[in-house]
């Protein structure tokens, strides 16, 4: 970022996916679509990546033929994605096909559910409308189901990979640029993040050797400390460019740190700087195996990254967050604990976001940053303790 403040003590931030599916919810972590049913008209493709594929949608009854008949239908709508789950994952069952009938379009891809790992069942959305019965004396079978609802986000399965310690605090390593530092409002995304998971009941501290935040925030009724650490680093790219990079600081942060969930986000400053952006997909995948090899038992989020106030720089962020998914699928198959959350999502959907959700050309304003925590917290939600 051209004008972003460069800190002299710079301030931050999947696998296998352990939850639900999300068609439209923002964070839900990006999983594969179900297989369709045999016959079904289409296929639900999920959007994102890291998930195993749920199982098709199962086969609507066919209408029952009167004499002269039509032949009985098979298929119904495929069910969306199951939970994102890392290799061995407990697939989500596919959504249920209406009865009769031609077959239900297929169920619209959710994106993955939150946490990761090997096993977590979330199930795929459920064809909604059943279809007509077949009529007596050779009419054929009724309308068409639509098509499956997505499945919920978040879920993350009653077993599988849980990085977090059965007790005491789960240790969260924010990484990334000036937005994980919380530039412009000291500590960011983290504030809430932090709140939100008090508040529910669960525990969690922040890691890192930046220290960025308020003394305290409220909780309740309570005041409790804040905890400071994170590694955002403000005017970062993805590697040394013409400007610092983050990759060079991985091993020592984890090493510092060591997490149990890294919430990486970065490459804004490589977009916005225009910054060997081709090879940006390629340097973010070599930054993610760099960090599951150094934490092979943490979760890493890898957020796709916010938009910006400038529509030109935003062509090459929508880019760059396309090449994503592709980055997770691979790591997942190689056994890596790594998921997707969308981080742009939400923003783009407030048509206002530039005003409303944005301080200056780069960074979120307080509201914006709460957006942020909410899309970290669903990805995270059913993994803390």
């Amino acid at each position: 970022m051209n004008d972003i403040a460069r800190s002299t003590v710079p301030v931050l931030l999947l696998m296998a996916a352990l939850a639900g599916c999300s068609g439209s919810s923002p964070g839900g972590i990006s999983g594969s679509g179900g297989a369709s049913g045999s016959g079904g008209a289409s296929s639900g493709t999920g959007g994102g990546t890291g998930g195993a594929p749920s199982s098709g949608g199962s086969h609507g009854s066919g209408g029952v033929s009167g004499s002269g008949g039509a032949a009985s239908a098979s298929g119904g709508a495929s069910g969306s994605g199951g939970a994102a789950s890392g290799s061995g994952g407990v697939p989500g069952s596919g959504g249920s096909a209406s009865s009769g009938g031609t077959p239900g379009s297929g169920g619209g891809g959710g994106t993955s559910g939150a946490g990761g790992g090997r096993s977590g069942s979330g199930s795929g959305g459920a064809a909604s409308g059943a279809a007509g019965d077949a009529g007596a004396g050779g009419s054929g079978g009724g309308q068409s189901g639509s098509a499956g609802a997505a499945g919920q986000s978040g879920s993350g399965g009653s077993s599988g990979f849980a990085p977090c310690p059965a007790t005491g605090n789960c240790v969260i390593m924010p990484f990334g640029d000036s937005i994980t530092d919380g530039y412009g409002t000291p500590g960011g995304y983290r504030i809430e993040l932090f709140r939100t998971a008090l508040m529910n009941d669960q525990h969690l501290t922040f890691g890192g050797r930046n220290m960025n935040g308020p003394d305290k925030v409220t909780v309740g009724t309570m005041m409790v400390d804040f905890p400071k650490g994170n590694e955002g680093y403000s005017g970062y790219t993805i590697d040394p460019s013409s400007r610092s990079g983050i990759s060079p600081l991985a091993d020592g942060a984890i090493s510092s740190a060591r997490p149990h969930i890294v919430l990486l986000m970065i490459g804004t400053n490589d977009m916005d700087l225009d910054v060997d952006v081709a090879k940006a997909p390629m340097r973010l995948g070599a930054l993610l195996q760099k960090i599951t090899t150094d934490a092979p038992n943490a979760l890493v989020v890898l957020a796709k990254i916010t938009p910006l106030q400038d529509d030109t720089v935003n062509a090459r962020v929508r880019t760059y967050n396309d090449a994503m998914p592709a980055l997770v699928q691979s790591l997942v198959a190689s056994g890596k604990h790594v998921v997707l959350v969308d981080m742009n999502a939400p923003f783009v959907a407030n048509a206002n976001y530039k005003t409303a959700l944005l301080a200056d050309k780069w960074h979120p304003n307080p509201a914006g940053y709460k957006v942020m925590s909410t899309v970290w917290y669903d990805a995270i939600k059913t993994v803390l303790r």
